[in-house]
């Protein structure tokens, strides 16, 4: 067993505040349409507001902490080689869907600049580069319309309402897959565990596991 230092502290501090973030995000937006009450509406909405800002400081510090480090690229597929690459996504799925189930190891082995398998590339740098910028610019719009008017009103707020609850549906089945897959190491709390010390421990005999972003 070798401990891999794999997520420095900047990271480890914005995962998990938006890992809080994103909970309570998810239910202050269902409080609001009406699908759980936790707190009035006029409660909720000011708490979705002000979360929604603090995520998107919170984004723009991974970004330019991503950028500046030029760490950005272990979200790049090396889709020079597509041929290979869709290959390891294969594997890796294959893995997911049978592999795991029968005991055999992680086809990826995760290090500091190639953290993560070919699905993670693709489904993270989705989610980070389009889908989370999608659901803060239709939150800002519907947070204030007037203020986005030249924008909002040629399209109508009721298309960036739709797509933003469609992303709220989407984070929400996210993060319930997010949490199964952190529980898929070598004991259910490895990885959970590695996001607080930074460091995931690679066991020989269990391969090597699934890795949160």
């Amino acid at each position: 067993m070798k401990l891999i230092y794999l997520h420095p502290l900047p990271i480890r501090i914005w995962h998990w505040v938006n890992a809080a973030g994103f909970i309570v995000l998810i239910l202050t937006g269902a409080n609001i349409r009406g699908i759980v009450n936790l707190f009035s509406v006029e409660t909720a909405v000011e708490i979705h507001s002000w979360l929604g800002f603090i995520l998107l400081a919170n984004y723009c510090i991974w970004l330019f902490y991503y950028l500046l480090t030029l760490k950005i690229k272990i979200y790049i597929p090396p889709l020079h080689h597509p041929i290979e690459f869709a290959k390891k996504a294969l594997r890796q799925a294959k893995f997911y869907g049978l592999g795991i189930m029968v005991g055999e190891q992680n086809p990826h082995h995760s290090t500091p600049d190639n953290k993560f398998n070919p699905m993670q590339q693709v489904s993270y740098l989705m989610i980070m580069a389009l889908l989370i910028p999608v659901q803060i610019i239709t939150g800002l719009f519907l947070w204030d319309p007037k203020l986005f008017a030249p924008i909002v009103n040629p399209i109508g707020i009721q298309i960036f309402d739709m797509i933003h609850i469609l992303l709220w549906i989407f984070f929400s089945a996210f993060m319930i897959v997010h949490f199964y897959l952190a529980t898929l190491g070598h004991t259910p709390l490895a990885h959970i565990i590695a996001m607080f010390t930074g460091y995931e421990e690679e066991h020989e005999e269990h391969g090597h596991e699934e890795h949160s972003h």
